[in-house]
């Protein structure tokens, strides 16, 4: 992971440094490029297991997006680029999800940015070696300050499910879930996720 072509200098609200960005906009397709909290977080794409487990996830969770007709349904989207706060910060969680109403048609007109600028209602992170930290630190800190209301962290290593919600403005750690539980959890409660089909080999 490469990191820091931030200017400690700036004032916190400023907008990005213009090298960031340019680095940002440089990155070559075979990596997953970040900027947080005005750092350039760069790695290489997903290994095999980690992809995998987050298809799955997807698939799983795929009944919440089938109509678009149904007003309380959901959009999810596989490492959706989303473009936070001010600066703005640049995120790719693993899974992201919106309430069908909040996430407007034009996002997937073709002419469109090719990002969301809407905080989603539900973020995945799936954990690795070169990203847990990030991913427990930074981008836990932004999904609060962006009033996203559940994440889910999810350990394929350790065969792990963490469900948090931001509870006024703090994460709480609603249950932790691992191996072969079948487990019903927010904002998702109403389908059951064998979690055993995550860690399958």
């Amino acid at each position: 992971m490469a990191v820091s072509h931030a200017r400690s200098a700036r004032a916190p609200d400023a907008p990005n440094d213009p090298d960031v960005e340019a680095a940002f906009d440089a990155a070559p397709e075979t990596e997953v490029a970040e900027i947080l909290a005005g750092e350039l977080h760069t790695m290489p794409r997903p290994r095999p297991r980690h992809a995998r487990t987050a298809t799955r996830l997807l698939r799983r969770l795929g009944p919440f997006d089938d109509d678009p007709g149904d007003p309380g349904g959901w959009v999810l989207l596989l490492e959706p680029e989303i473009h936070l706060g001010p600066k703005p910060d640049k995120i790719v969680p693993d899974l992201a999800g919106w309430r069908r109403d909040r996430l407007p048609e034009s996002v997937f007109d073709p002419d469109a940015p090719g990002h969301v600028a809407i905080a989603p209602d539900w973020a995945c992170e799936v954990l690795s070696d070169r990203t847990e930290r990030i991913d427990r630190t930074t981008k836990m800190g932004i999904y609060r300050r962006e009033g996203v209301k559940h994440v889910w962290l999810v350990n394929p290593a350790l065969e792990i499910l963490e469900v948090y919600s931001l509870e006024g403005g703090v994460w709480t750690l609603l249950d932790t879930f691992e191996g072969m539980a079948v487990v019903r959890a927010p904002p998702f409660g109403e389908i059951e996720l064998p979690l055993a089909t995550l860690w399958a080999r």
